[in-house]
């Protein structure tokens, strides 16, 4: 009878459609969870994310578990979990694409899980860093360390959108420092963002740690754009 009342007080709605869950229904409905664009990126080489990347950073990997469009369901779902403070957003995608990793042989060899930073300012104003649980639903999947403290952000970054690539990256550079950084010497990691667009900032945080002697990078993100 309690959790029945909680339904009726504070019913739980699906973040892509604000529709009311069923029962056995969990963050996205399951109308929703079918129409929901899934990249498996995972199971192909050279696929879009890999080339975004192409002659910029080495990496071992890449994917993203779904397409992002303008105004679409995916951008609906980043958005709730960036600003509406909806965490299990996040928690529910890692652990989806933490199964999918966790069953390729390519991701069998990381040995820890990093987050794109958010600079302090920017943290205190939101609470917590939208990465954050899905990085460590990935890194339970993987069943490997989840750090977030060796790489950090040490300026906050005005708006990009009118500078070029290589402009915009290098004012990039600059806003990300290492701490501790033998922590991941020879590591694999995964590299891990809600969005890919562009690739710069994954690109400035990819270049900042490859300074660490012997380290590998894989990146993974929750959507990359259409």
């Amino acid at each position: 009878m309690f959790h029945d009342l909680l339904e009726l007080l504070y019913p739980r709605i699906c973040h892509a459609c604000d529709k009311a869950l069923l029962g056995g229904e969990n963050v996205v409905c399951t109308q929703c969870l079918h129409a929901l664009p899934v990249t498996n990126f995972h199971l192909e080489k050279d696929n879009p994310v890999e080339q975004i990347f192409y002659g910029r950073i080495p990496l071992k990997n890449a994917t993203s578990l779904l397409l992002f469009d303008k105004k679409g369901i995916v951008q609906k779902l980043i958005h709730n979990l960036k600003y509406k403070g909806h965490e299990e957003i996040g928690a529910f995608l890692g652990r989806w694409l933490g199964s999918e990793l966790q069953a390729q042989p390519e991701y069998s060899t990381i040995t820890a899980v990093v987050p794109v930073p958010l600079h302090r300012t920017r943290f205190r104003k939101r609470g917590y860093n939208q990465v954050a649980k899905f990085g460590v639903e990935i890194a339970k999947a993987l069943e490997v360390a989840y750090i977030d403290d060796v790489l950090v952000k040490i300026s906050a970054s005005r708006t990009q959108t009118l500078k070029k690539r290589f402009a915009r990256w290098g004012s990039m550079d600059e806003t990300f420092a290492l701490h501790h950084p033998e922590i991941l010497e020879g590591s694999h990691i995964l590299l891990l963002d809600d969005l890919v667009t562009t690739g710069a900032t994954l690109e400035a945080c990819a270049q900042k740690l490859l300074q660490i002697p012997g380290l590998k990078i894989s990146i993974a993100t929750m959507a990359v754009t259409h």
